[in-house]
């Protein structure tokens, strides 16, 4: 029941609905910006993971959040696999100020990853026995990234992606006469 003054804050998950994706625009303001290589590992994750979030919309559909998620559910192989829809909810503000504010502060609200727990998630994954290479691909990091993050010496992290090479040879010694 809504109070007076207040939204009713389940409002907008009731009115999701499966769309054409065609039918969504871009805002004009949003300040977010995604480096390709993000958008490879969103696109990723919508795959592995299947999309657990809906695009925020404005009656008109004009995209308050999600526009990436957007963006990537336009291309192949999403599009085919979604079917050209995209989950939706709608909000409606009175003011269009507070489509800025709501844009704004659904990105801030995300928060950021923290050194600590991630070098911990990093260490706990080599340790368990997924390779360098795998971990590079899930989470769209570069081998030096993994290494710095995983917080252990050069010669043990060279020993661990040695031992978990797939299609290692061991170097040969040729000599020329």
């Amino acid at each position: 029941m809504e109070q007076s003054g207040q939204a009713d804050l389940r409002k907008p998950m009731s009115t999701l609905h499966w769309v054409d994706i065609d039918k969504l625009k871009a805002n004009n303001y949003n300040p977010n910006r995604f480096l390709q290589s993000n958008l490879d590992l969103l696109k990723r994750s919508i795959l592995v993971n299947g999309l657990t979030q809906p695009i925020v919309v404005r009656k008109d559909y004009t995209i308050i959040d999600g526009f990436h998620r957007y963006t990537v559910c336009k291309q192949e192989p999403l599009f085919g696999k979604l079917s050209g829809k995209i989950a939706v909810v709608f909000v409606e503000h009175d003011d269009s100020a507070n489509d800025r504010y709501a844009t704004i502060t659904h990105n801030r609200a995300r928060g950021s990853h923290t050194l600590e727990p991630m070098k911990a998630i990093i260490k706990g994954l080599l340790v368990s026995g997924k390779t360098v290479d795998e971990i590079s691909i899930e989470l769209g990091m570069r081998s030096e990234e993994i290494f710095r993050l995983s917080d252990f010496s050069r010669s043990q992290f060279l020993e661990l992606m040695v031992r978990n090479a797939k299609n290692y040879s061991p170097a040969k010694v040729i000599i020329k006469v």
